[in-house]
């Protein structure tokens, strides 16, 4: 029997991610391929103990899911910042769930724009820009996050359309092979190999 993944994410985050990392599974876990059922929430995931209660109700009940992965960005935006890095985002998620074994937390770093700047071609191409990038996806940070750098380049190009999100992620994440934003993204390898561990797992 397949496993049950409930991945707590943001909508918007929802709309673009999910058909590619279904696509990008299906390659790798033949006959072992998991449900994936996204929780989507408008801006942000819940934190806290509200966060808690979301993960226990996920995995008890009729349609309970075998885990709970909770994908948050790192720039969350708000003042003061809610974590520092990577790390602490992902440690506070777990004092906040306490001791559960089946519960994953994972961060975009710094948020989930970053996965998509692997595609620097395909996002010139739609912005009409010649802009350049040498940062690694990842080291963009909160002083300018990836989605930033995003709306900047729109912006500036030629084409002078804003970023939207939910329209243009999905555009750049179009027939892409998500094995390259994982090369040069540590943290979504990080996010994919937890969701393959568990499925090729017999418990």
């Amino acid at each position: 029997m397949s496993k049950r993944i409930a991945i707590l994410v943001e909508g918007a985050t929802e709309k673009a991610f999910m058909p590619v990392l279904r696509k990008f599974l299906e390659k790798r876990l033949s006959g072992k391929m998991p449900k994936l059922d996204p929780v989507p929430y408008d801006k942000r995931i819940p934190t806290k103990d509200k966060l808690r209660r979301v993960v226990i109700n996920l995995l008890s009940g009729k349609n309970k899911a075998d885990a709970v992965i909770a994908l948050t960005d790192v720039y969350t935006g708000t003042e003061p910042r809610e974590f520092l890095d990577a790390e602490d985002a992902k440690g506070k998620m777990r004092d906040w769930v306490e001791e559960e074994p089946r519960f994953f937390p994972h961060v975009a770093l710094h948020d989930f724009e970053a996965w998509l700047l692997p595609f620097w071609e395909t996002i010139q191409q739609l912005a009409g820009s010649n802009r350049s990038t040498t940062i690694p996806p990842e080291q963009v940070n909160h002083n300018k996050p990836p989605a930033r750098l995003l709306q900047e380049v729109f912006r500036s190009g030629k084409k002078g359309k804003s970023y939207v999100k939910p329209r243009d992620a999905v555009r750049i994440l179009k027939d892409q092979d998500l094995a390259k934003a994982a090369d040069a993204c540590p943290e979504l390898r990080k996010f994919l190999d937890t969701i393959v561990r568990l499925c090729e797992s017999e418990n």
